[in-house]
């Protein structure tokens, strides 16, 4: 489990494919208090380290969480927003955050509000199912409040710290972005439909 905190931001500086999986090595200042078998989230998707080496560490992606993320844009210089897993009794400063991402989004808006910034994203159904104003979501593996929930977009209000110590500030219109909803959302909008 995570709190969408983000504690580093690393840079992909190897990627390797092995059949169907791929390999990323990551540099980041987290790396070398890594364990290998620990799960970590990168840009919100939960990933085993397999390595750790001198200020790198590596993580392997099957197929599917390719498929399912926005993995395949990855490439060597893309930097990426790292959590470690929360520890039991630590305080939970974002929301829970699983680093399972339900779907991708494109961010179809960027605006600048004189030192703060409104990201604006547009999703599938979803989204206009599991998310409400001043809800929660992980982007990125970043954990935000909703504004201005709509049928298939939403948008998200990033203060000037978030901006400078995450990948927000490297994001544009056009930018793909993992989401994972708020689990206790999720759970209600299953019982609401379900016979």
């Amino acid at each position: 489990m995570f709190t969408g905190i983000i504690e580093s931001v690393g840079t992909i500086t190897k990627i390797l494919k092995d059949k169907s999986n791929v390999h990323f090595t990551i540099h980041s200042n987290l790396s070398n208090e890594l364990k290998i078998d620990q799960s970590v989230s990168h840009e919100g998707v939960c990933l085993t380290v397999v390595e750790v080496e001198e200020g790198h560490h590596t993580v392997t992606a099957i197929n599917e969480t390719i498929e399912k993320t926005n993995m395949s844009f990855w490439c060597i210089g893309t930097s990426i927003n790292l959590e470690r897993c929360t520890r039991l009794g630590d305080r939970l400063d974002g929301h829970i955050v699983q680093g399972h991402v339900d779907e991708t989004a494109t961010c179809i808006k960027r605006e600048e509000f004189n030192g703060s910034w409104k990201f604006t994203f547009k999703g599938d159904n979803q989204v206009k199912k599991l998310t409400v104003n001043k809800g929660s979501v992980s982007i990125n593996g970043v954990s935000l409040t909703i504004v201005n929930s709509k049928n298939d977009t939403f948008s998200v209000a990033i203060i000037p710290y978030t901006f400078e110590n995450t990948t927000f500030r490297n994001l544009n219109e056009g930018s793909l972005v993992n989401l994972e909803f708020d689990v206790i959302g999720k759970y209600v909008s299953k019982l609401m439909t379900s016979d």
